[in-house]
């Protein structure tokens, strides 16, 4: 990976994690326990519950995201960024563009 291809690449994951603390803070909001005194009708209430479950569920998947672009960033300057954890080989540029958390190439990854 080239020197201007990994500065472009800073620049994504600056941006994608900007954006995935705001995804976080929406997240926060919408996963707040749902106060018993609110007057809502039976299957409302179920309904507001069962979301409030799909949204701490996407929470949590999204703060581990974040705590991987974050490891990403501080690891991009590394000489082996961008090779396999598992194989050692270069994972692809378009994959890291992509996904610029991901620590296996698209093999590895299926596995």
């Amino acid at each position: 990976m080239t020197t201007s291809e990994r500065a472009i690449l800073k620049v994504k994951i600056e941006e994608e994690i900007g954006d995935t603390k705001a995804k976080i803070e929406e997240l926060e909001e919408l996963s707040k326990p749902i106060p018993p005194e609110n007057s809502l009708g039976r299957i409302t209430r179920m309904d507001a519950i069962n979301n409030r479950s799909v949204a701490e569920a996407t929470l949590r998947a999204t703060r581990r995201k974040l705590g991987k672009l974050q490891h990403a960033l501080s690891r991009i300057d590394s000489p082996d960024f961008g090779i396999c954890s598992m194989c050692k080989r270069p994972i692809q540029p378009k994959r890291i563009m992509l996904m610029p958390q991901s620590s296996r190439c698209v093999r590895c990854a299926s596995r």
